[in-house]
């Protein structure tokens, strides 16, 4: 099987400081993820200056009275950090990778020679800038918080008729809810959307903890997303709804060793390396008592023990009623 993808998300857990950023590639390469991705945008072209914050965003920064303008704005990465953070990642061996939020800022990745990009959840039912990212023809990951079945075709739909194919569109399942319960995960809905839509799948994660991303690895998906953090606890919208670097690098070891787990062909047989145990945990025919040349066997003189080179034990019902044609002691393997 194909390797799962891993993107770590690190968003804007940056708090707006590049060294931040810079501490998280590090966090990333260690735990051996295949992409460390950021949040391109720009405030003033996402939300307007008095649009309130989300519950989960006031709660999470502690900050009622800033709008999410102000927010978003102490947030932004400039073009100069993304030049030196891609130039890091370089250096630490790990793939940038950014998801843009408004149509300047997807002109920018595209302008950095992107072969793959990312749809938030918020931006799924955004015509124009799903119009935009197909025209690309490039590799798409959609993450589908919020959706319907229906908006989730229709994106898909947008993408195709701009000029995106099918192969290329990977959707992830996920719930906008920071964190997510887990009454609310519905990771059944991830197989539904593949059946439905006729799509790769993955998942992108919003739960406190590594379980069900681990559970959707081998439910089918190819995709993971799991925002992460320096620490749980500092402040800013996702910070509480990430892995702290340990969990980040357990999640990780979880899912490939999972991908070998259900990398089998399917076919139940013995495995090269359970064969050697056959004979050892196996039971044949044997004495149970001294058996004596012409006595019959019968249930009271023969049994069942380890190993399983002799007779098998699966061969009871026609050894019953059989004459020993040898002498027996106790133990001895049963010949007929």
């Amino acid at each position: 099987m194909n390797k799962v993808l891993i993107i770590a998300e690190a968003g804007v857990n940056h708090n707006g400081s590049i060294e931040t950023a810079k501490k998280l590639i590090d966090v990333a390469s260690d735990a051996g993820v295949d992409y460390v991705k950021f949040q391109t945008f720009k405030a003033e072209n996402l939300v307007s200056t008095t649009a309130p914050k989300a519950e989960y965003q006031i709660e999470n920064t502690q900050n009622q009275n800033e709008t999410q303008y102000q927010m978003l704005k102490n947030l932004e990465l400039s073009i100069e950090d993304h030049h030196e953070l891609i130039e890091y990642c370089n250096k630490k061996n790990i793939k940038f990778f950014s998801t843009a939020f408004d149509l300047e800022s997807l002109d920018f990745l595209n302008s950095l020679n992107f072969n793959l990009y990312k749809i938030p959840s918020g931006e799924i039912t955004n015509y124009p800038y799903l119009h935009k990212i197909g025209s690309f023809k490039k590799e798409v990951i959609i993450s589908t918080g919020m959706c319907t079945m229906q908006e989730i075709e229709e994106a898909i739909s947008v993408l195709m008729d701009a000029g995106t194919s099918k192969e290329n569109i990977i959707v992830l399942h996920c719930n906008t809810e920071y964190p997510t319960p887990m009454k609310d995960v519905n990771l059944k809905a991830m197989l539904a959307i593949q059946q439905k839509c006729n799509v790769s799948i993955g998942y992108s994660d919003h739960t406190l903890g590594i379980e069900v991303p681990i559970a959707a690895v081998a439910m089918g998906a190819i995709v993971i997303e799991k925002h992460f953090t320096l620490d749980r606890t500092m402040p800013g919208p996702d910070h509480a709804a990430s892995l702290e670097p340990l969990e980040l690098k357990a999640m990780v070891g979880a899912i490939r060793n999972i991908e070998l787990a259900i990398s089998g062909d399917g076919i139940k047989k013995p495995s090269m390396s359970e064969q050697k145990n056959i004979t050892i945990a196996r039971k044949s025919i044997v004495a149970s008592r001294d058996i004596k040349k012409g006595e019959v066997f019968n249930e009271s003189n023969i049994s069942t023990k380890r190993p399983g080179n002799g007779i098998s034990a699966m061969k009871w019902n026609e050894v019953i009623g059989k004459i020993a044609n040898e002498e027996y002691k106790v133990g001895d393997f049963i010949k007929v």
